[in-house]
């Protein structure tokens, strides 16, 4: 196989350019079939034929006008609090999210991780849904970082209920109590779904009155927010402190946002320079952020309408598709994963028997369409 960001020869390049659409996409399978280039290659340069990639939101890259915004932004010292890029950001970001203050940072686990080192003390013990992000993508990070036992509740579509808080709490060993909740919304693993508002004030007021801290993982709230109507600010002001993450449905190259209390944040920020985060003239990454708010938060409904198309064609009840993940099961993950990718379509296994789809910005309404012809013959 040649090697990552090598091209093809000049003699393969031209075999493509010559051809029609269907040569030239049947050039393209049978040499990612025979091991011949990889799918770095195959969408690289317009050179060859496109890869629809439906691994994760990730995925994304800046459009034109986000890359413009960045160009042109005004930048200062961020460390200094003199980036008047990021200070805009952070005002946005507290009032979209219902709080007082909010702190850019490089990604949402480090928001994560921050809020649970202010919101916590070493040897508590944190609580979750036990397929939440904090719990198994995060390395360990809680109990890295913060000297936090992490006990994982199993949950339906990625929610806890009063009455899981309630036990949990009840059956704590004294020695390590219970201190700190993470509620995900959307969750992630259990297909993007949504809290709906009044399930969440339950589950919330619960651990209040049991004296937890609440932070709210919304790396993807926004896609809740605009997948139920509801204000992203109804979810993040009843949590001592949220996430956002920029990098998945907005598009943004990297970037997040952790909103609470101006207490706890200024707290944050102290933690932010602990952990490696503080920045210099970040508002050049701060203003792709800006620019998403403007005009990537509406779109995330295609996304979400894609997602259901996905499902249909794959045969899952779109009812149960909230936002823009679809959990396919399938016999052998990994052959489904393999076939999907010799047809131009990028797929992730999750599991032995787990295949996860996420639309996004750059998976457009005649992508949609084309890969789900190809999962619908898988």
């Amino acid at each position: 196989m040649l090697a990552l960001g090598e091209e093809l020869d000049d003699a393969a390049a031209s075999r493509v350019g010559e051809s029609g659409e269907g040569v030239h996409n049947q050039f393209v399978t049978d040499r990612l079939r025979n091991g011949q280039v990889t799918h770095s290659q195959a969408c690289g340069a317009g050179r060859l034929a496109s890869v629809i990639d439906l691994r994760s939101d990730t995925a994304t890259h800046p459009t034109e006008g986000m890359r413009a915004a960045m160009a042109s932004a005004e930048v200062g010292d961020e460390q200094l609090r003199e980036d008047p890029t990021v200070n805009e950001l952070q005002r946005r970001a507290a009032e979209l999210l219902g709080h007082e203050a909010a702190l850019f940072l490089p990604t949402a686990t480090m928001a994560n991780q921050i809020a649970l080192k202010v919101l916590t003390r070493p040897g508590g013990e944190l609580i979750a849904e036990e397929r939440t992000h904090v719990l198994i993508y995060e390395a360990g990070g809680p109990a890295v970082h913060s000297g936090l036992v992490m006990r994982g509740l199993p949950g339906t579509a990625g929610r806890l209920t009063p009455a899981q808080l309630r036990d949990a709490v009840a059956t704590a060993d004294w020695l390590q109590p219970t201190s700190a909740v993470v509620l995900e919304n959307t969750h992630r693993s259990a297909g993007g779904r949504v809290w709906p508002l009044d399930v969440f004030v339950e589950t919330v007021a619960a651990a209040r009155e049991l004296g937890l801290a609440v932070h709210l993982d919304g790396a993807r709230l926004l896609n809740a927010a605009v997948a139920s109507g509801t204000p992203a600010a109804a979810y993040g002001r009843l949590a001592h402190t949220v996430t956002l993450c920029c990098s998945k449905g907005l598009g943004c190259p990297l970037g997040a946002v952790l909103a609470g209390p101006a207490e706890t944040i200024e707290r944050a920020w102290h933690a932010k320079f602990l952990f490696g985060g503080a920045l210099r003239q970040a508002g050049i990454v701060a203003a792709a952020a800006l620019y998403a708010l403007d005009h990537h938060v509406d779109r995330l409904a295609e996304d979400h309408a894609h997602a259901r198309l996905l499902a249909e064609a794959c045969g899952v009840d779109p009812v149960g598709v909230d936002t823009n993940i679809v959990v396919l099961d399938r016999p052998d993950a990994g052959a489904y994963v393999a076939a999907a990718r010799v047809e131009g379509v990028l797929v992730s296994a999750v599991g032995p028997r787990t295949v996860r789809l996420v639309t996004h910005l750059d998976v457009s309404a005649a992508d949609a369409h084309r890969a789900a012809e190809v999962l619908a013959r898988l």
